[in-house]
């Protein structure tokens, strides 16, 4: 037994005993949070000043939604899909760093999915691995670590898709798992130029993709974000609470799901937001971060997304409507899992099971040995945890 089932019954017990409460107070504070939204919905110039003056004032590094042009409430219903179009989806997957296996290397798998729309052929599906021993284990920083391996697929997914939107019949729209921003923090595991570095590479290949006119977007599925919440929240305090923006979370435990899963009804879309964070430095004029909500579930049981894109894409009502469209109908080919389809398909591409890396680090040992080299050994803990498990098999 790994758990004291007592200790955790007790603690459930007691997170059950005090769940009625709290869903009372979440319901007041959505009731709040809906009031606000809507109390500020054509107050766009206002909430972006109002935001401003958080930033300049109080808390620089402060992550929410800002407002574009239209009204905070407004929806869309899903235009016409183009008669024509290309579509890409890429998924990436790694194998990271095991200190404790006898060889030591990692792994970038990425598969990208193209089809088209208006034409009768199979969609092609591309694949592209990357294996990297020895030297190619170290960076600036050191040994590679999970974050900078996960830089890394971020941008070798971009790049496959830049690869395969070259020379595609436009319009071009393509999309990946996941936001656009590229997720680091420098102290977790990656040094600062690391981390500059690969940012540096990531937004040159999204410079590409706007050369090319690609509509480029990042799928977000369940999304747990807040940013439109912060927005309100912003809206809400009053001024002589701001200088205490950044502890201040008076719709603490409201998602921005609970205001849109209200507001939209299947197929339409929120309005635009542009991303007001601290990495929006890094993504300036036409790269700058922008994102809408989206409702791809059906009327008995909405879903939402949410879809995020650069101001290339969000300054051009048709390719908004185009993305919006072809969004709309992926999920619906996948049905009562609402998910766009190529990026399922991609992501089938891209996962790398447990046989296969096993079958991965048997050719590198198999190699080694024909070369006469010596291999390593696993770590005792490795091969405890492993005469452990066969025990357990056996019985």
């Amino acid at each position: 037994m790994t758990l004291d089932f007592q200790q955790i019954r007790e603690q459930v017990k007691a997170l059950g005993e005090k769940a009625p409460a709290r869903e009372q107070e979440l319901r007041e504070l959505y009731d709040l949070a809906y009031n606000v939204f809507h109390a500020n919905a054509n107050e766009v110039e206002y909430l972006r000043q109002r935001v401003k003056q958080v930033v300049d004032q109080f808390d620089p590094f402060v992550r929410c939604a800002l407002p574009v042009a239209e009204s905070l409430d407004s929806h869309f219903p899903p235009p016409d899909l183009p008669r024509e179009a290309t579509i890409l989806a890429a998924d990436g997957s790694q194998i990271s760093p095991d200190r404790h296996a006898a060889v030591d290397f990692c792994l970038i798998n990425v598969g990208a999915v193209k089809m088209r729309l208006g034409v009768v052929e199979p969609p092609s599906l591309s694949v592209s691995s990357r294996l990297f021993y020895d030297l190619d284990l170290y960076t600036p920083g050191g040994l590679m670590t999970d974050a900078s391996l996960a830089l890394m697929r971020d941008f070798n997914e971009r790049k496959m898709l830049a690869e395969l939107a070259s020379g595609s019949p436009p319009p071009v729209i393509t999309f990946t798992d996941g936001q656009m921003e590229l997720w680091g923090r420098f102290g977790e595991g990656l040094a600062a130029a690391e981390f500059q570095k690969h940012l540096d590479q990531y937004l040159q290949v999204l410079k590409h993709l706007c050369k090319l006119d690609v509509i480029s977007a990042g799928y977000v599925d369940k999304p747990a974000a807040n940013h439109v919440i912060r927005l309100l929240e912003a809206a809400l305090l009053p001024e002589t609470e701001l200088p205490k923006f950044r502890e201040s979370f008076p719709l603490r435990g409201v998602k921005d799901l609970n205001i849109f899963s209200a507001l939209l009804a299947p197929g339409e879309r929120s309005a635009i937001f542009e991303l007001q964070s601290r990495s929006a430095s890094y993504y300036r004029n036409s790269l700058s971060l922008h994102f809408f909500y989206l409702n791809v579930g059906r009327d008995d049981r909405p879903w939402l997304a949410r879809v995020e894109f650069p101001a290339w894409v969000a300054e051009h009502e048709n390719k908004i409507n185009y993305l919006h469209a072809v969004l709309i109908d992926q999920c619906r080919i996948v049905g009562s899992r609402p998910y766009p389809y190529l990026l399922h398909r991609a992501h089938e591409l891209a996962l790398v099971s447990l046989e296969e890396k096993r079958q991965v680090e048997n050719m590198i040992t198999l190699e080694l040995h024909q070369q006469g080299l010596a291999i390593g050994e696993i770590s005792q803990k490795k091969a405890l945890k492993e005469g452990a498990r066969k025990k357990r098999y056996l019985r």
